[in-house]
């Protein structure tokens, strides 16, 4: 079975629960998905399939040879494609769709995207710095301190924190509990933050640190 779906950030959220907890949750729209390849150990060398998120407004802006590549699997054009690994037992093929449900029964999930972009910050805002003191006379606030030697080696090592762009980086989120399954919006709810902003792609996959089943 596949084990992940492409998605969408749609927002932030609370639930609650009949004991009185409250929940912060975050709504993805996980798919609906379609098969556009499969990929094989005797062609390809490894085991995956393509998935394509499908969109209404994609058909417009495929170019001729995307839209080649979809006729194949008989699918409409999408304009965002990952894959994903399958077991060997697997059945699905191209033209298949995958949508949330695939998320039943599991108690986890990654999410990877892509962090919001801050632009370029100074050393202790993108580092977290604590700074010095504020008060009583002390001249050491918001800088980073000694980021090198008077006389040896005399220049700054590289890879030293310092001040830069901020953001706009490959990020995931693991061990997100999964709160609810929704298959007729396919929607899914996961408890905490995720990466990006909202409307932004995602990748949503089972985490491969599941918790034991009842029993085992």
């Amino acid at each position: 079975m596949i084990q992940g779906l492409i998605g969408r950030k749609i927002g932030m959220t609370q639930v609650f629960e009949p004991s009185g907890v409250v929940r912060p949750v975050t709504v993805l729209q996980a798919g609906p998905c379609v098969v556009v390849q499969r990929k094989t150990a005797e062609k390809d060398g490894y085991r995956a399939v393509q998935l394509g998120l499908v969109d209404a407004k994609a058909a417009k802006k495929a170019n001729k040879p995307m839209r080649g590549h979809h006729k194949n699997a008989d699918v409409p054009p999408t304009r965002m494609r990952r894959e994903f690994k399958i077991d060997e037992s697997s059945e699905i093929k191209p033209g298949d769709s995958v949508g949330v449900d695939i998320f039943e029964g599991v108690a986890r999930v990654d999410v990877i995207g892509t962090s919001k972009g801050k632009g370029f910050q100074g050393v202790m805002k993108r580092h977290g710095f604590r700074g010095g003191r504020a008060t009583h006379g002390s001249m050491f606030h918001r800088a980073p301190g000694s980021i090198g030697q008077a006389a040896t080696p005399s220049k700054v090592l590289r890879g030293m924190r310092g001040p830069g762009r901020t953001g706009n980086v490959r990020v995931t989120a693991k061990n997100l509990t999964v709160v609810k399954v929704d298959t007729e919006r396919n929607l899914l709810l996961v408890e905490g933050s995720v990466p990006g902003a909202k409307g932004s792609p995602l990748l949503i996959r089972v985490s491969l640190s599941q918790p034991p089943k009842a029993g085992e």
